[in-house]
């Protein structure tokens, strides 16, 4: 019979920090069959809309994402079942045409900020991780962030962030909040509760071998 993987869930604002930490554990387990799967490969497609219509899509907000596949894809992978996951094309604002085959681990870090949003979702999970930062340092990391990666401008990035970034995240983030089993301050930097899911994990693990 199949061993149920462990089905980690992080989430937190843009820019907070939850993808450091999600990449924190991964490390951790260097031999073991752990993947990460990010909400954002599931915003809905969008095809059937014009080009002038996609650019107004509100990426923060939970109608946004086919959260619904993700969790059929997910059940799939808990039965032990390979799934090709979407590959969202941010340039066209849809779905690519190509996908990402992913089999079936022993744990699954489910990253992404709104994915404690969906209560199926989050009965899915074993651990759920709440990442913790300050308005004022996640508008600093995402200032910093679409500069040097995305080449947009400051002007740009501040605009979006103050009409729908901030906004979405203390409407339908922030009070997810209330679902986690761990809250992690300020991130990455912030190791202890790391140790202690590592720990948590590594536990689970040797309780299975």
């Amino acid at each position: 019979m199949t061993r149920k993987p462990i089905i980690i869930g992080v989430t937190g604002g843009s820019g907070g920090g939850k993808t450091s930490v999600s990449q924190a554990i991964l490390a951790n387990f260097p031999d073991a069959k752990i993947a990460m799967i990010q909400h954002g490969s599931y915003y809905k497609n969008q095809d059937h809309l014009t080009f002038e219509e996609r650019v107004k899509t509100n990426y923060d907000h939970p109608l946004a994402f086919d959260t619904d596949f993700m969790i059929e894809q997910l059940k799939e992978l808990i039965a032990g079942r390979p799934v090709d996951i979407p590959i969202y094309d941010y340039t066209q604002h849809t779905r690519s045409e190509k996908t990402h085959r992913r089999e079936s681990q022993d744990v699954f870090i489910i990253e992404g900020i709104l994915v404690m949003e969906d209560e199926c979702l989050r009965d899915l999970m074993d651990i759920k991780i709440f990442v913790d930062t300050d308005d004022d340092i996640r508008i600093i990391r995402c200032i910093k962030r679409d500069m040097m990666e995305r080449g947009r401008s400051l002007e740009s990035i501040i605009e979006q962030y103050t009409t729908v970034v901030k906004p979405m995240y203390h409407q339908f983030i922030e009070p997810t909040k209330r679902y986690a089993d761990i809250v992690i301050p300020e991130g990455v930097t912030n190791v202890v509760p790391i140790d202690l899911i590592n720990t948590k994990v590594e536990s689970i693990l040797r309780e299975r071998n």
